[in-house]
């Protein structure tokens, strides 16, 4: 009777099962992902983090590990395995209460796809059913390829690739026995029990697998002993990246929902920028080297807070791993709490349980704060937040978290192509993208501009111009009586404005601005892509008092680099869909399209020789003298009182520009000028760039010719002309102080 009554129940239900589809035409969550231009990974956008992989693509290892853990006679059942069901059901029963499933593989598929988590008879009465459809109409392959790729297994991975790479920073083909039974212990519990979240929890269950492994002869007795031994090195931060690029990536992920707002992180889309990885590398080290040695160069200000240990027991007590947990790590900057500290050592708790001690030249740069007469809200004391730096092999020393803030963009001049972006000191600390949202003043780093506009109304490099001091009446300037000065307050006189440029006088500067005519050059900087509203029509704008932001100085400088086109910075190449169909494709301009031409090819060549000058005896010398190269063009900008400093040059084949300033403008510190703070940036970045490409200068246009100069009795040198107003002969250029140091 039974028997009959289940015959009706299945013949009834059975019919009513949903279909497969879902399965038969298999379309997982792929989150978004962000590649540089040479195919490397930046970041990944989605709920789930998933790799999906073909039965073919897992190795062996693999999958034995998961028949072990999961399903071991999964080739021999019918999606319900009866003789596990038995073995179970004896296990509980002799065990006291319910200690052991007996879910297959298709089980747990067709519960992952069609079933919710709830534990009746009804649900698992249509489990078993579904199971029985599932198998009658795929392989055991397929069955198997949809398990390892829906599974969720912690931290946001779902599949067994993803949690290869989560976990371990490496494909399923290059996983250990060892690693590979870990990641199969995961289904049972994956958030609780993961290697991150309990690793001792973990660890059990992977010697679970292994132990089972090794009875299904899937793997060897010495396999076996080794795989136990082997020590697993986990990636602690699941959000870690390969590249440091994570302003590229969101940038990327806003273009891509833009473009694709309904699915952008489901449907596996593939962002492919203009980035180079070793350029973007190069980029962060450099930055990130700037900041620390302009930070160290400003001292140590204290503790960054203050945690109360008065409940804390031992060194080993999980409350310090508690007041750790909000405390990101800045790359190699580590939170850590001080335990102990007097002049001589300091002790300190760092994540993850280890007690550094810090002593010697470790403690140099924090000293003055260790002193009892060290103001008590800075002071290093017990329960002082400290960051710190090193290791144990090479020894720990006290650091800081900077304050000031810090960008970089190079592109390719020819076609704006971004190759390297740094939006910032510390991504997590602050989402904000200098490159793009700063709109700061620009100082010296904006005279090029007002140069090329003397340029075309009629100046030429020879042209003598005084550098003396000079005033304005407020009906002049727009706001107040004026009384600029010279970055030095030193002034030498009459003198050509090529060297006027390469030593930044602000002098020659204005009165070059006030012959050429503010309302002329407002409109003249346009053609460089920078608005004319942000630079009022006031003589200010020689100084670079108007607003600007990297990503439009790069593309004003470009216009000098690639001889006279205005070409658009873009840093997304092309989209494409999880099968990699082009949905979208970058139309970059090019320079050498004659549409794109703004200036004149001789105001060009002119300029990029001028701006040589800046790199090899000005304000930029340490450029030309740092990297051995005399085709590096550029010029140092540092605003009144120090606030930003600048550095915008480039080489034939990449334009870069550094800034570093305070979000909330403040001064810098006397001497903290763009040579000085911001030019070492951008050399630092450009001896990576440049390695292996030879020297380059622009190809002399038409119509420009060269005149000897009488120079002092150093013989003649060449200045050059436009055609149409060069001199038959110069007069000997005016007498030069090379005593006083160019710094700007």
């Amino acid at each position: 009777m039974a028997l009959a009554v289940m015959a009706v129940v299945l013949s009834l239900a059975y019919p009513n099962l949903p279909s497969l589809e879902i399965l038969t035409d298999y379309r997982p969550k792929i989150p978004l992902r962000v590649y540089t231009a040479d195919g490397y990974l930046m970041g990944e956008f989605g709920e789930e983090r998933r790799a999906v992989v073909s039965i073919d693509e897992v190795p062996a290892i693999m999958k034995q590990a998961i028949l072990a853990a999961e399903d071991e006679r999964f080739y021999q059942h019918g999606g319900v395995d009866t003789l596990g069901i038995l073995r179970a059901l004896y296990a509980n029963v002799v065990g006291g209460g319910k200690r052991q499933g007996a879910s297959t593989i298709t089980q747990q598929v067709a519960k992952n796809f069609f079933l919710s988590s709830e534990k009746t008879y009804t649900r698992k009465l249509y489990e078993a059913l579904l199971s029985f459809k599932i198998e009658h109409n795929l392989s055991k392959d397929q069955i198997l390829e949809l398990y390892i790729n829906q599974i969720f297994l912690g931290q946001r991975a779902y599949g067994f690739a993803a949690a290869a790479q989560t976990y371990f920073g490496k494909p399923l083909a290059e996983l250990t026995i060892a690693e590979a039974a870990m990641l199969a212990g995961l289904p049972k519990a994956p958030s609780a029990d993961n290697p991150i979240a309990r690793p001792k929890r973990a660890r059990l269950r992977q010697q679970y697998v292994l132990r089972r492994m090794n009875e299904l002869k899937f793997i060897t007795d010495e396999q076996y002993e080794a795989a136990v031994d082997q020590q697993l090195v986990i990636k602690r931060e699941a959000s870690e990246k390969p590249i440091h690029a994570e302003y590229v990536s969101e940038m990327a992920r806003q273009i891509a929902a833009e473009r694709f707002p309904e699915d952008v992180y489901t449907r596996g889309l593939r962002v492919f920028t203009t980035i180079l990885k070793d350029d973007q590398e190069a980029a962060y080290a450099s930055v990130r080297k700037g900041v620390l040695d302009y930070d160290r160069r400003h001292g140590y200000r204290g503790a960054e807070a203050y945690v109360d240990l008065g409940a804390i027991k031992s060194e080993q007590d999980e409350a310090l791993e508690e007041l750790l947990q909000d405390l990101h790590d800045a790359e190699d900057l580590h939170p850590a709490i001080v335990l102990q500290a007097d002049s001589r050592k300091i002790r300190a708790y760092r994540r993850g349980g280890e007690i550094v001690t810090l002593s010697g030249d470790g403690l140099k740069f924090a000293a003055r704060m260790i002193d009892d007469k060290a103001p008590a809200n800075k002071r290093l004391r017990r329960g002082a937040i400290i960051r710190i730096q090193g290791d144990e092999d090479k020894g720990w020393r006290i650091v800081q978290l900077p304050e000031v803030e810090a960008a970089f963009l190079a592109a390719d001049p020819r076609d704006g192509a971004i190759r390297a972006l740094i939006g910032g000191f510390d991504y997590n600390r602050s989402k904000f993208n200098h490159t793009t949202q700063a709109w700061r003043q620009p100082g010296s780093s904006f005279k090029p501009f007002i140069y090329s506009a003397a340029l075309e109304r009629g100046f030429t490099p020879a042209s003598v111009v005084n550098d003396e001091p000079i005033s304005f009446p407020a009906t002049v300037t727009g706001s107040q009586a004026w009384e600029p000065k010279n970055y030095d307050g030193k002034y030498e006189g009459p003198m050509r404005i090529r060297r006027a440029l390469a030593r930044s006088k602000n002098m020659v500067s204005i009165r070059l601005l006030q012959a050429s005519g503010v309302r002329f050059v407002q409109d003249y900087v346009t053609r460089f892509g920078f608005d004319a509203e942000k630079h009022p029509p006031y003589l200010t704008m020689a100084l670079g008092a108007g607003s600007v932001t990297p990503w439009q100085l790069v593309a004003g400088y470009a216009v000098f680099a690639n001889g006279g086109y205005l070409v658009r910075p873009y840093i997304v190449s092309q989209i494409q869909d999880d099968k990699k169909q082009v949905l979208a494709q970058a139309a970059p301009t090019t320079a050498g399209d004659e549409r794109l031409r703004v200036i004149d090819p001789r105001n060009a060549y002119l300029m990029d020789s001028m701006l040589r000058d800046v790199t090899i005896y000005g304000t930029g010398a340490r450029a030309s003298a740092t990297l051995k190269r005399r085709d590096l063009a550029g010029k140092t900008g540092t605003t009144n009182d120090y606030v930003d400093a600048w550095f915008c040059g480039y080489q034939q084949t990449v334009v870069g520009c550094s800034w570093i300033g305070y979000d909330q403008p403040r001064n810098l510190g006397k001497g903290e000028t763009g040579g000085s703070a911001a030019l070492p940036t951008w050399i630092g970045y450009m001896g990576k760039a440049l390695q292996g490409v030879p020297e380059s200068f622009l190809p002399t246009p038409d119509g420009i010719v060269s005149v000897a100069i009488p120079n002092h009795g150093k013989g003649p040198a060449l200045e050059l002309f436009y055609k149409e107003n060069a001199p038959a002969e110069m007069e000997p250029e005016p007498p030069v102080d090379d005593s006083i140091p160019a710094q700007d």
